[in-house]
């Protein structure tokens, strides 16, 4: 019994009408495929052949595996073959895509009846936006989002860009930064919130998507932790937060906007990031003062990368048009004195040969 509503749960091995499926009912989200599986009992409880159980493109039927001596009725799709069985047109927003099947039992007709009911169980799995470093063109971001696995747990690891120093503005297009500009980054771990302390180890600039590819050139900002590019500064929002690396489970700091010598002028911005817990102090925080480098305690720490980009550079319009007043019109303004005094000197000349000759005569 709850406030709102009563609640029925069946003990293991026992079915029934009111009864939450929670127990029964598994919906498995793997990086390239999607899977549901439910006990056979179940669906022998309600009457349902395996024969009858299908998506919603009847072609794509379940088929019974048995794990670890439990028989199973289980139905798998490819994400290459999901619109193919029937799933749903992919919903997405700025973080995630979602897709959403249904497996389904044909009605079982006895005469001109039917007694059992219609199995119909709707799921769906939901994926963050991974960057991933294989992709040949560059994603227009809002942010970059990331899940690693920790133990047990998964944690979800954010980079954001933002429009200044409060931290309170995120880039919602790809932002366009003028040199020597400040660029304001910050890294969170968004779920657990608050939980996981939190380490950025490489950061680092490319002109690529590719955070490893040999082509283009690259810039380090930070290295085993510590700063490595002289404008790198870590940044606190408020008084009571840390502004150092790994004190917590948010990361921001900043730098100050540049371009490669080479086109392609934009950045792309990849960090690799280290989740410690809450009482691992020592695996997160960085030896940046000392000459011998302590390693991390954690045998096996979580790591992941994070990619952002592009970052395109604004060129403003002013330098040019100073330039050619610097160094342009110098130029043609000495050109033309000496084009003057050069003139000037072959009329001297030539009005001297005249008054000689006349004195001659």
């Amino acid at each position: 019994m709850t406030k709102d509503r009563r609640r029925c749960k069946c003990i293991v091995g026992f079915y029934g009408d009111q009864c939450e499926k929670n127990g029964n009912i598994t919906v498995l989200c793997g990086s390239n495929y999607i899977a549901i599986r439910a006990i056979e009992d179940f669906f022998k409880y309600h009457n349902v052949p395996l024969e009858s159980l299908h998506l919603p493109n009847r072609s794509c039927r379940a088929q019974k595996e048995v794990i670890d001596g439990v028989t199973y009725y289980m139905s798998t799709v490819s994400k290459e073959t999901y619109l193919v069985c029937g799933g749903k047109s992919l919903e997405t927003n700025f973080t995630h895509i979602t897709y959403a099947l249904s497996l389904q039992s044909d009605p079982q007709v006895s005469g001109n009846i039917i007694r059992d009911p219609i199995i119909k169980i709707n799921y769906t799995c939901v994926f963050p936006y991974i960057r991933s470093v294989s992709l040949p063109f560059p994603v227009v971001p809002f942010s970059t989002e990331m899940v690693v696995r920790v133990d047990e747990l998964d944690a979800t690891i954010q980079m954001l860009l933002y429009t200044d120093h409060t931290y309170t503005q995120a880039f919602v297009s790809a932002p366009t930064i003028e040199l020597r500009d400040k660029v304001y980054v910050a890294v969170t771990v968004t779920e657990p919130a608050d939980f996981f302390l939190l380490r950025l180890n490489e950061c680092w600039a490319t002109q690529t998507p590719q955070p490893n590819s040999t082509e283009g050139l690259v810039h380090a900002l930070l290295q085993n932790g510590c700063v490595k590019d002289q404008t790198v500064s870590f940044v606190n929002v408020t008084e009571d937060e840390s502004a150092r690396n790994g004190a917590s489970s948010t990361v921001r700091y900043s730098f100050s906007m540049f371009r490669f010598t080479s086109e392609p002028h934009s950045l792309y911005l990849h960090c690799t990031v280290q989740l410690c817990e809450p009482d691992d102090h020592l695996s997160c925080t960085p030896s940046c003062n000392s000459i011998s480098k302590r390693e991390a305690v954690r045998a096996k720490p979580a790591q992941g990368l994070l990619s952002y980009g592009p970052i395109r550079i604004e060129v403003p319009d002013g330098p040019q048009s100073s330039m050619l007043t610097m160094v342009v019109l110098p130029v043609a303004g000495v050109w033309t004195v000496g084009l003057f005094l050069i003139i000037l000197i072959t009329v001297a000349k030539a009005g001297r040969r005249r008054l000689t000759q006349t004195e001659e005569h």
